[in-house]
């Protein structure tokens, strides 16, 4: 198979379909930072912390649900079929959210919302992994994860360009009753609706996964993709060991006492303090309440949308830089450099926060924390899941590590106005920068190097001399 000429225009349109729900994911997952001070005011709830972070955080109770549902319905139904309903949710989302007047409807499309987000976040890779041959499988699939950061930098610009400029020394009341207030953030959710309908659209002409035809027996139609994406040798190699790989999956059943067993155990727990430990480094902070770490730091409502854009183009550049270190630098070198960068930067700009400092000393740091994170903690711990987990549990592992993320996450979320309210800008940043520093002791004491290893290879070294 060396030799096959693969259509690499074909796999591409087929992996940027798909990875269109990580661009709505991203999308979705930030706009509301955009919108906030508006519908804050247009739903009376800029005064209680608690509502504010029920706002915030409420799709991650969607995200919860849509990433508990997503391995059945996708075992069920295959992987086309739920992005499909995934692409209907975020429609239907992003239409409600803006059109409503009331904040109980407002909270129940976010919810739906989320939804869409928890079975887009792991159904669109997923799709991207079985269509793409092995030697290709890892910068296709990446394709995913860059199309959720353009889709943050898109809603960061989309709220940039529909907020109208706010002047200087104007009141809550007087943003209230301006177009922004009434009706610009609801075309910030509008926005969402001319990638969501294409993204729907587009998924009715791409083919159902060759894994799950073979599963279903559709074994022709199976053949007929592979053929499509590298001929005719390739799709009659290709559909023998998907064959193969089924037929062993079902003869190995995995049971919960898999995962009290000496060698599971620590492996998991690595895992799910890692996918926590991704979300309490508490940069999506930065993106989800942007409103109050701008105006502490002496910047206006407009300034604020502004300087968004400015941290989604860093979060961009530096989710490249990645890409290209992720095999060379390492894991663990990149998941250690994150930790502490952060866990200095955020020390500091409390600091920063609490002498009273303004303006462009806490742009710059917070610049900087993205920078660190994005390409560290957000794009390698989904590498690191991917590979420390052994094959028999893979598949599970990964649902209960990507659970506890997105609860990590609503609990970030939500707590963030309560810690603010309770402890300031200083005080918040502080505690997350205590966290940042317990993470890399737990990095590195407990995760090895997995750059340039086999599975196989990982496998043995977490698992040997456990009894």
């Amino acid at each position: 198979m060396s030799n096959t000429k693969f259509n690499f225009t074909y796999l591409l349109f087929l992996a940027l379909v798909s990875a269109m729900g990580g661009f709505l994911f991203g999308y979705d997952w930030v706009v509301i930072g955009g919108a906030k001070p508006f519908y804050e005011l247009f739903f009376n709830i800029g005064s209680q912390p608690t509502l504010q972070g029920w706002a915030m955080s409420s799709a991650l109770i969607g995200c919860i649900f849509g990433a508990v549902i997503s391995g059945f319905v996708a075992d069920k139904f295959g992987r086309k079929q739920p992005l499909i309903l995934a692409a209907a949710l975020f429609t239907l989302s992003a239409f409600g959210t803006g059109y409503v007047n009331e904040f109980t409807p407002f909270i129940i499309y976010r919810l739906i919302g989320g939804l869409g987000i928890g079975l887009a976040s792991t159904l669109s890779p997923m799709y991207i992994a079985e269509i793409a041959p092995a030697k290709y499988r890892g910068q296709f699939v990446a394709i995913n994860q860059l199309t959720l950061v353009i889709g943050i930098l898109a809603a960061q610009v989309a709220n940039l360009f529909i907020a109208e400029a706010i002047p200087d020394g104007f009141s809550p009341e007087m943003i209230l009753g301006s177009w922004n207030g009434q009706t610009g953030w609801r075309w910030m959710f509008w926005a969402e609706l001319i990638p969501a309908v294409l993204f729907f659209g587009l998924l009715f002409i791409v083919p159902k996964s060759p894994r799950f035809l073979v599963k279903i027996n559709n074994n022709d139609t199976a053949k007929l993709v592979l053929s499509k994406i590298g001929g005719t040798s390739y799709a009659e190699e290709e559909l023998a060991n998907i064959k193969q790989t089924l037929q062993e999956g079902s003869t190995s059943k995995i049971s919960f006492s898999d995962f009290k067993s000496p060698k599971i155990k620590p492996i998991l727990v690595i895992g799910v303090v890692l996918a926590i430990f991704q979300q309490w480094c508490g940069i999506n902070i930065i993106f989800n309440y942007a409103e109050e770490i701008f105006t502490a730091a002496g910047y206006s409502v407009g300034d604020m949308l502004f300087n968004i854009v400015i941290t989604g183009s860093v979060n961009l550049i530096f989710t490249l830089v990645a890409m290209r270190t992720v095999d060379s630098w390492g894991r663990r070198k990149l998941m250690l450099l994150g930790s502490i960068g952060l866990g200095v930067v955020y020390i500091i700009l409390g600091g920063a926060y609490y002498m009273e400092f303004t303006g462009l000393p806490v742009l710059l740091l917070v610049i900087t924390a993205i920078a660190i994170y994005s390409m560290s903690l957000a794009p390698i711990t989904w590498v690191v899941l991917s590979e420390i987990f052994p094959n028999k549990i893979r598949g599970v592992a990964m649902s209960i590590a990507t659970f506890s993320l997105w609860v990590a996450s609503f609990i970030l979320t939500f707590t963030f106005p309560i810690l603010n309210d309770a402890l300031g800008a200083s005080g918040t940043f502080w505690v997350y920068g205590f966290i940042c520093i317990a993470g890399f002791l737990f990095i590195k004491n407990k995760l090895p190097e997995t750059k340039g290893k086999s599975l196989e290879e990982i496998e043995l070294e977490l698992t040997k001399d456990k009894e």
